[in-house]
């Protein structure tokens, strides 16, 4: 039996549609090399797994009962998986031709390189920051805010997603998105693959955080590109979202940075993402009151 090189894994929760477009898009875009395709089904409702019995028999399915979240189901999957690289992907995800080639070619050239994220656009061909600065305070009061919205070009945001730069070089860089994220099995191995306690968010930021500290460079390639919806089966949930990212947000600072913190701030790290969180959850509640009133 052939090496297989590559293990494309997509962990899954009620997004049949983007799902099915990502996995034709892999198949309209195979590499050159021997690969696999892995999905794990977090216990969709959706007809998600039907879909893939019927239409996908070569794509290994791993269905779990319940919904292990994004750390957990990766974690699941690569311990089912073959490659000698693995290609974390989100199911509303399309890849673009020479992508999976691309980020293979150039793994094997650099080994000092753990983590590569691509190119990622969005459905219209725009640019999405898929590559940002670890989390500070300052940018997290300015980022998806009414007062990033008051100063939109503040420098807080523009340095968290590196706005000054075209997007168009190789670049060493914090971390990349987990939206399609490229790491060699013996990291992710060594790393323990993503820490658990993340249920969903952030567990990409923690994963390229360790893969620094353990002496792997995190690099953004933009010879490869990806296109990325965001959101589809979260914003059936906005709500519970929400209130995951913070908690996420939380625990990457109590886990990274809560020592390096002057102890009399430190109890105000949670109360100022409550109250982010309440920002947002108070908009989602106003946002269905005026629909709802339109009626």
């Amino acid at each position: 039996m052939p090496e297989v090189v590559l293990t494309i894994q997509i962990v899954n929760w009620n997004a049949r549609e983007p799902l099915r477009a990502a996995l034709r898009s892999i198949l309209a875009n195979p590499p050159r090399f021997e690969y696999e395709i892995l999905v794990l089904d977090n216990a969709s409702s959706d007809c998600s797994v039907q879909m893939l019995e019927k239409e996908f028999p070569e794509v290994k399915l791993i269905f779990s009962a319940s919904n292990l979240g994004f750390s957990k189901g990766h974690n699941l999957a690569a311990r089912a998986s073959q490659g000698r690289y693995l290609l974390i992907l989100n199911p509303d995800t399309e890849v673009l031709s020479g992508a999976l080639d691309a980020l293979v070619q150039y793994a094997e050239q650099h080994p000092e390189i753990g983590i590569l994220g691509p190119k990622i656009l969005n459905p219209d061909g725009s640019l999405q920051y898929s590559c940002r600065r670890f989390p500070n305070p300052a940018a997290a009061l300015f980022r998806n805010t009414p007062l990033g919205k008051l100063f939109p070009n503040n420098p807080y945001t523009r340095d968290d997603l590196m706005t000054d730069w075209d997007h168009n070089s190789v670049r060493e860089v914090d971390w990349v998105s987990g939206a399609a994220l490229f790491i060699r099995r013996e990291v992710y191995q060594q790393l323990g693959g993503f820490d658990e306690q993340f249920f969903m968010y952030c567990e990409d930021t923690d994963l390229c955080y360790r893969a620094w500290q353990s002496g792997y460079k995190v690099v953004y390639y933009p010879e490869a590109h990806i296109k990325h919806a965001i959101g589809r089966s979260t914003d059936l949930v906005a709500n519970k979202m929400i209130i995951t990212f913070h908690k996420s947000m939380y625990l990457f600072y109590k886990k990274h940075y809560a020592r390096r913190t002057f102890v009399l701030l430190r109890p105000l790290v949670p109360v100022g993402l409550a109250l982010r969180a309440s920002v947002f959850l108070l908009k989602n509640y106003k946002d269905a009151l005026l629909r709802r009133l339109k009626k």
